[in-house]
């Protein structure tokens, strides 16, 4: 925006004419010259963001990314277990397992040293994701690992009732908090005031669990499970993900520009048109070739790990944007008289 041209005399006079004819004068003030006072800026909060940036590095999205599909794929074992499909049981419980040894040690490195996270064990807040995140990823980890050891013990002739009984309630187990480890990292996002995020808070959950539920199955089509199940499962993520994207470009919002614009807009982009489109066409027109099938689960596991980090880089953009959160602020009184 240019700059406010230099107030004069006659400025003056003009103005005083306009308040004594119309009762009011606007302008965009006048700050004296040389005076310390602040310039007006209607772009920005004198001249300084508002809000600061989120300091995560590059792990806390890719611990977004398997956290959700480890979570997803112990939730899988569990139908599968219910239907008695054995080898997707033992797939499924293997995939939530490796995921969880590959999350810890992400949120760990993020965090700078274990003794954080173990402090954020100390104590159990329900109303902080990030406490209700730390214990979630330790239960999950333990309840799958032991789900995976019982499998395996029994599998190698070793069950017996107990056993059975313990991998039951292993596998319950993690699955529940599988499902909170892969919604969660959304939440974390939505209780933010970074205007992007938290006037998303709705959308977000939507595309975390559905790059989560879309991972699981893309891995476990990989491993060699080129079944229906992983097939319907395919598509409906490829669906939602088109959908968002479609939602988010048809909507046109302000707050959502850096979803849309620049090289996080590229990437946003890119993100949903591998996981979305690109991966249902494969799956919906070549559905019976295993080719078509692999390459479409690669292409949506690509697409899901690349929204991950497009959505972080739109936060870091949307908090050096003052005016997403001025406009935000300006709405609240209407909102709230409604």
């Amino acid at each position: 925006m240019a700059e406010d041209p230099q107030i004069t005399e006659d400025g003056l006079d003009a103005l005083r004419e306009k308040a004594a004819r119309t009762g009011k004068a606007q302008d965009h003030g006048i700050v004296p010259a040389g005076s310390p006072f602040p310039k007006p800026a209607s772009t920005s909060y004198h001249g300084n963001p508002v809000l600061k940036p989120p300091t995560w590095t590059w792990q806390v999205p890719l611990y977004f990314f398997v956290g959700g599909m480890a979570g997803i794929s112990a939730v899988i074992a569990l139908v599968a277990h219910l239907f008695g499909s054995a080898g997707l049981t033992r797939a499924g419980l293997w995939v939530g397992f490796a995921g969880a040894l590959i999350s810890a040690p992400l949120l760990i490195a993020d965090l700078g040293r274990p003794a954080k996270f173990l402090n954020m064990l100390r104590v159990f807040k329900l109303r902080s994701a990030m406490s209700v995140g730390a214990w979630t990823l330790s239960g999950f980890s333990s309840a799958v690992g032991l789900a995976v050891g019982c499998h395996e013990l029994i599998l190698a002739g070793y069950g017996n009732d107990f056993l059975l009984v313990l991998e039951w309630t292993a596998e319950i187990t993690a699955a529940l908090s599988g499902l909170i480890l892969a919604s969660y990292t959304s939440v974390l996002l939505g209780v933010t005031a970074i205007p992007v995020w938290s006037e998303n808070r709705k959308l977000v959950p939507v595309v975390f669990l559905a790059g989560g539920l879309g991972s699981a199955a893309a891995v476990l089509e990989l491993l060699g499970f080129l079944i229906p199940v992983t097939q319907f499962i395919g598509i409906v993520a490829g669906t939602v993900e088109t959908v968002v994207a479609i939602l988010i470009e048809v909507r046109g919002r302000y707050v959502d520009r850096p979803l849309r614009e620049g090289a996080v807009g590229w990437l946003t982009r890119a993100g949903a048109a591998l996981a979305g489109p690109t991966s249902l066409l494969l799956r919906i027109l070549s559905g019976r070739s295993s080719v078509a099938r692999y390459a479409a689960a690669v292409c949506f596991l690509i697409g899901a790990l690349i929204s991950r980090y497009a959505w972080v880089g739109a936060g870091r953009v949307s908090s050096r944007d003052p005016q997403a959160l001025f406009r935000i602020q300006r709405r609240a009184p209407n909102t709230t008289a409604r």
